[in-house]
């Protein structure tokens, strides 16, 4: 009886372990010009795309009037699909003129929370366009750091601030840590060895996430310029772009609701 009842605990307490590092979906996405410029239809066909993710970090939310309310609305329809949400939304990025905009991070509650709102990295404010944005979350009590950025251009010096933002979070954050963005630079570029050398791995490698004006023949991808990069003590089990636009026909559509496809990392914390 003894030996049965120790087998029974045992099976059981490897039940509780799984449980407990149960794999989380995180989605990066560039939503461009996030505000105003989508409508309700709009934001519910974004709703549909990452209602079964985690946590969904957009970059390029409009720090006007206008950005704010977007991803407050997002929220509202994400919350009737099924699950509950919560979302942030970062203060304007201390920019210069007409390059400001708001970062957010919308997640799923019930078995992710946070201590804190957010905040900006002013310490990099003097040397990237726009300052990377920083929440704590917390799965089963288990801390991991997120950091969403969105870099300059790729014909005004990205890798300045990659390199400037490596140094930071190497030297200054606590890992577990996921950096996820729109970085306007190849994975595979140097600019990354960096962190690279440093435990660093990217969700996806060479996968094209920037949508052509026109499709060219049956291809309408651009540039492998979106990704996810996670610290070593992250265990990815999938990491993918995530085609919504699927055929030509589709393209213009697509485009409606923005110009970057969205990256996905599943992961657990080790």
């Amino acid at each position: 009886m003894l030996k049965k009842t120790s087998f029974l605990v045992s099976i059981c307490f490897q039940c509780v372990v799984f449980a407990q590092t149960e794999a989380i979906q995180l989605v990066s996405w560039n939503i461009q010009d996030f505000g105003r410029t989508k409508n309700t239809e709009e934001l519910n066909q974004i709703a549909e795309i990452v209602r079964d993710v985690d946590i969904l970090t957009i970059q390029e939310v409009v720090a006007g009037y206008g950005g704010a309310q977007a991803v407050a609305k997002l929220s509202d329809l994400l919350n009737r699909k099924g699950a509950k949400w919560d979302y942030v939304i970062s203060d304007p990025t201390n920019s210069p003129k007409y390059v400001t905009e708001r970062y957010a991070i919308v997640w799923k509650t019930k078995n992710i929370k946070i201590k804190n709102r957010g905040w900006l990295i002013s310490e990099l404010d003097s040397v990237v366009n726009r300052e990377p944005f920083l929440l704590d979350l917390f799965v089963e009590g288990k801390k991991f750091t997120l950091v969403n950025f969105h870099s300059r251009p790729y014909n005004k010096d990205p890798e300045s601030e990659i390199i400037a933002i490596s140094d930071f979070v190497v030297d200054s954050l606590e890992t577990p840590l996921i950096i996820a963005g729109d970085f306007n630079v190849e994975e595979k570029m140097p600019v990354f060895d960096y962190l690279k050398d440093n435990g660093f791995k990217a969700a996806v490698s060479n996968a094209k996430t920037t949508l052509k004006r026109k499709c060219d023949g049956t291809d309408y991808l651009n540039y492998p310029i979106d990704n996810i990069f996670y610290s070593q003590d992250i265990y990815k089990t999938e990491g993918k772009a995530i085609d919504f636009v699927r055929f030509c026909d589709q393209l213009e559509k697509a485009r409606k609701l923005t110009d970057h496809l969205p990256v996905l990392l599943v992961f657990r914390l080790d």
